[in-house]
């Protein structure tokens, strides 16, 4: 994916791949994000749902990108456990709304893509920037894709290193903050000091966006 070459749903398959990878590696990091500050499993439901969607990618690869994403979001609602299942869920379902008869997508598109994505969760789950959500990940990280593309920048590779290090900051920075939502908002100040898993999970599909841009070129 060098500058200017459109996502194919060669691309978005490879993404599926490298995401169960990425994923299954940090399995074990993530739910041991999750044991300070929730139900010590998103690790290993996240892990469950991307492990199903790669089992089933022979059934998915003769579908358009939409039908693939629209299947990966029943995959994932009714595997993943939580309040996780529901929200990735929902990002992929949106995701699929917006590429709904498209073949192929240009670096703009997949900006409304994932911003489709974002508005799912923040609909869903009623977050909001600041509450230590997946969302303090992924909007910096639309913020820093926007702000690419209006400063001229087409090259996707470039971009999505610049969305990956404000994924990553915007999962870290989740640090200091008190939950205010989800099975975390419990603990109230004790939520302090921890990172949030579904944050970091987010950060991690990101980085999976840049490998496969990597990878291809």
């Amino acid at each position: 994916m060098s500058m200017e070459k459109l996502i194919t749903k060669q691309h978005v398959i490879d993404f599926l791949m490298e995401a169960q990878r990425i994923i299954a590696e940090n399995k074990d990091y993530l739910t041991q994000l999750d044991s300070a500050i929730g139900d010590a499993d998103h690790g290993i439901n996240i892990d469950r749902g991307f492990s199903k969607i790669i089992a089933q990618l022979d059934g998915l690869k003769e579908k358009s990108i939409g039908e693939i994403l629209k299947s990966c979001a029943m995959i994932l609602i009714s595997t993943v456990g939580g309040a996780s299942g529901p929200l990735y869920g929902t990002a992929f379902l949106s995701a699929a709304n917006e590429t709904a008869g498209k073949e192929v997508l240009s670096v703009e598109d997949l900006l409304n893509v994932l911003k489709s994505a974002l508005n799912g969760i923040k609909a869903r789950g009623k977050a909001t920037l600041g509450e230590k959500t997946m969302v303090d990940a992924i909007e910096p990280a639309l913020q820093a894709f926007e702000k690419e593309l209006l400063d001229g920048n087409r090259n996707l590779t470039r971009i999505l290193e610049i969305v990956v290090k404000a994924a990553e900051n915007g999962a870290k920075n989740t640090i200091p903050l008190r939950a205010t939502k989800g099975r975390a908002s419990y603990l109230g100040n004790r939520s302090i000091g921890h990172q949030d898993p579904g944050a970091t999970s987010s950060y991690l599909l990101f980085k999976a966006m840049y490998n496969v841009a990597v990878r291809e070129g």
